[in-house]
């Protein structure tokens, strides 16, 4: 992993891959931020009628459940078709799977008729996708349903294998598996956790890292969460409040380098 971090954030940098976006109006502009400060290129097109197009000359694809309607659904699946007819990864957040019936299934749907290169959410939602019982508190991760480090890896084992995919469940203790490998990584902060769209962000900063680094998946995803950790504990060094929170924590990714995260990455390979 040391020798991957050596150069991933210049390899990005260097390729600014092109990230489709359909996603969260909530956190959208967020989104589109932290892209641009970790060196990739957004794009937020979430018409019917371009969604194919875009996606194919993208290197990625974002689908993010965050605000759902009717419209964005039919969009998610035909950016999805094209993503999966053309290689091209797709990075799936869940966003409050379990917590209504159009939700859930439009979840089931897209793990159904899409190939997911990725998929991260909190522990009610990647519980939800691998069938186990979830109690999600809107789009948050329920306390009941908190699990222990050893149990979270159990759950990504499982729906890593059963999909074919990397599975991030996001928390105190970040779990990212394939099925076969797996990473924790223990950098961030509870901070995190009081401003909107870190979640959202952080599938954001997967999907760059993913569209720059396209040979492994694996490790610029787990790039992707050490990122995130440790811009935020970062971030809380220089803040006093949660406004000031969030944009240093955009500050923070955008200053990230190899030495720092060599120096500050808190994980463990599995």
């Amino acid at each position: 992993m040391n020798t991957f971090l050596k150069t991933a954030v210049e390899t990005v940098r260097m390729k600014n891959p092109l990230v489709h976006h359909i996603t969260n109006y909530v956190t959208v502009n967020d989104c589109a931020n932290v892209t641009l400060a970790i060196g990739g290129s957004p794009i937020m097109a979430d018409e019917a009628l371009e969604v194919a197009e875009i996606t194919a000359m993208s290197q990625v694809l974002v689908l993010n459940m965050g605000t759902l309607n009717e419209r964005t659904v039919a969009s998610m699946l035909l950016a999805g078709q094209a993503a999966n007819e053309k290689g091209i990864p797709i990075i799936f957040d869940p966003v409050g799977a379990g917590a209504s019936q159009f939700r859930n299934q439009t979840a089931k749907t897209i793990m159904e008729n899409l190939k997911c290169a990725v998929i991260r959410g909190n522990i009610s939602e990647i519980r939800f996708l691998a069938g186990i019982a979830s109690t999600t508190k809107g789009v948050d991760a329920s306390a009941d349903d908190a699990s222990s480090i050893e149990e979270a890896q159990q759950i990504a084992d499982q729906l890593a294998t059963a999909h074919k995919c990397i599975v991030v469940i996001t928390g105190a203790t970040d779990v990212i598996s394939d099925g076969r490998r797996k990473i924790l990584v223990h950098n961030g902060c509870s901070e995190m956790s009081r401003i909107t769209g870190t979640g959202c962000m952080l599938t954001s900063l997967i999907a760059s890292f993913c569209g720059g680094l396209l040979e492994d998946l694996f490790h610029a995803t787990t790039t992707a969460v050490l990122t995130m950790g440790i811009a935020g504990e970062l971030a809380l060094e220089k803040t006093a409040g949660t406004g000031s929170f969030r944009i240093a924590l955009i500050d923070e990714i955008s200053r990230i380098d190899r030495e720092t995260l060599l120096l500050r990455g808190n994980y463990f390979e599995k």
